[in-house]
């Protein structure tokens, strides 16, 4: 169990975090949350590069900033600016990146002879990293962060400048890791949460507004999301007055699905919510309705 008590981060006056109260389990936990929602601070945190102004993160009871060593033995961490050497080759790489974490020669060969196998790269293993596809590079980054055989791995926006299929090859990745280990995918793209995660951490501003299963998000939109179909004309207005979850122009119109408390506008009707409208819920700002 990886536990975050009383967690706050600072810089200057600004605060990052705030008194942030989570727990984790193993499984995947999808992080939730729009740009400046302090999910890379927490990220980094989590990972022990930053540390926090207040408050700690315990790993079965122990404070992992007191002896961060012991707790990197069993983290994996892929960060949102991963990088690599363009001009070494995936096991070139991997060689040097598992002598950094520790790993005998011995254990170091065979364990990245397995994760190249497991992830689609032992045909390319021996190719330079520069002429590697954004997937691939991405496959490199799990593996660096799997070299270790992790209980707890990080994951920060891991599917940024991936094509579709790539995006979906890389969720069922990390679903096939998540029976044993935790995993928290931090994300602003509620598709790559939806499939995968049976927790999810809601952010926005440092705080957490939701710690819930998608299931109870969505429960908590119904009767809040109307379709309706108005001329292009409208739609400035609409945008303006309502949160738009969706906008799809057809010969008739466009048509809006609209996020709101009550009936936003004549001609309006109730619709099922999705996770992404639960999502712009919590995190949006309300409006009104007629």
């Amino acid at each position: 169990m990886l536990a975050i008590q009383h967690l706050t981060k600072q810089f200057g006056a600004k605060p990052a975090l705030r008194n942030i109260h989570l727990t984790f389990r193993p499984g995947v936990t999808g992080l939730l949350g729009p740009n400046g929602a302090g999910k890379s601070t927490l990220m980094r945190i989590l990972a022990t590069i930053d540390q926090p102004t207040d408050g700690g993160v315990f790993y079965h009871g122990q404070n992992i900033a007191k002896k961060p060593n012991v707790f990197r033995q069993i983290l994996g961490y892929l960060p949102q600016d991963f990088g690599v050497y363009p001009n070494l080759s995936a096991t070139e790489f991997l060689s040097y990146m598992a002598a950094m974490k520790g790993l005998r020669p011995k254990d170091a060969k065979r364990r990245i002879r397995e994760l190249l196998e497991i992830l689609n790269l032992t045909h390319t293993g021996k190719k330079a990293l520069g002429g590697f596809s954004g997937g691939m590079k991405q496959r490199v980054g799990i593996a660096q962060a799997l070299l270790n055989n992790p209980k707890v791995l990080i994951v920060d926006e891991p599917t940024v400048g991936l094509d579709p299929q790539e995006r979906i090859e890389f969720r069922n990745l990390l679903v096939t890791l998540a029976s044993d280990r935790i995993i928290i995918l931090s994300t602003h793209i509620v598709s790559d949460i939806e499939s995968i995660a049976p927790q999810i951490v809601v952010m926005k501003a440092g705080h957490v507004l939701a710690d819930t299963t998608p299931e109870q998000l969505i429960q908590e939109a119904e009767g809040k999301i109307w379709q309706a179909i108005v001329s292009i004309s409208q739609l400035p207005e609409m945008q303006q007055q309502f949160l738009v979850s969706n906008a799809i122009q057809r010969a008739d119109g466009i048509h809006l699905r609209l996020i709101a408390d009550r009936k936003p506008i004549l001609g309006a009707n109730p619709i099922e919510p999705t996770l992404e409208d639960a999502y712009l819920l919590k995190t949006g700002e309300k409006r009104g309705g007629v």
